[in-house]
């Protein structure tokens, strides 16, 4: 009896990766000129951020904060100013080769797929900008239409991207060991390590010493 043999997957991280800024950078930004951030909280953000960059806190944690400033707010709302926000700062960083790359992946009959801490809005943006074939991403919880200020499930981020990963594959009938992901981050060290093809594009330093130590792939997409 024929046995097929289970479809490749590439997974492409999101921020710095496929493209060239940190999107939630930018959306603190946007939102606090927009006037839906008081200086405070923008402040907060930038604290956070930079503490993940020295690896001084753990983002979860940055995460579900963030994910509590949300509640309340409608879900098509927030939709809505995502999609503009994609186009308006997003897609214009998207770095050159990234579109190769999904194209090199889809002329070999591979799967392809996001897997961002990012939230499920600008996942479907992405998805659809580069035509990929799914998402892995962090869920908020909405009841009713309304958004509850509370992450669903695990978050997409670390370890949790290796946790909803397994699951993924599991369900998929997908081998780990005939995964590609691609990241900029030492934070997605865990999902590196446990797939079979670890690239690393324009890594962090942290991570360009891991890819030097492993002897991994990296690469620069612009």
């Amino acid at each position: 009896m024929l046995v097929r043999e289970p479809m490749p997957l590439a997974l492409f991280d999101l921020d710095r990766t496929l493209l060239s800024v940190n999107s939630a950078s930018l959306w603190v930004r946007r939102q606090w000129r927009e006037g839906r951030l008081p200086t405070g909280k923008l402040a907060l953000a930038g604290w956070w951020l930079g503490l993940y960059r020295l690896g001084l806190m753990q983002a979860d944690r940055a995460l579900y904060d963030a994910v509590a400033t949300l509640a309340g707010q409608r879900e098509e709302d927030l939709e809505a100013r995502t999609r503009t926000f994609w186009v308006e700062e997003c897609l214009p960083a998207l770095r050159p080769g990234a579109r190769a790359a999904v194209e090199r992946h889809r002329a070999q009959g591979h799967r392809t797929a996001l897997c961002t801490s990012s939230s499920a809005w600008i996942s479907r943006c992405a998805v659809e900008a580069l035509d990929l074939d799914d998402h892995l991403c962090t869920r908020v919880e909405v009841v009713d239409g309304t958004l509850t200020g509370r992450i669903a499930g695990t978050p997409n981020f670390g370890a949790g991207k290796l946790t909803n990963l397994e699951q993924y594959a599991a369900a998929a009938g997908i081998s780990l060991g005939n995964v590609w992901f691609y990241t900029d981050s030492a934070a997605d060290l865990p999902l590196l390590r446990a797939v079979g093809h670890p690239v690393c594009v324009a890594p962090d330093p942290r991570l360009a010493r891991e890819a030097r130590l492993k002897g991994w792939a990296v690469e620069d997409w612009g």
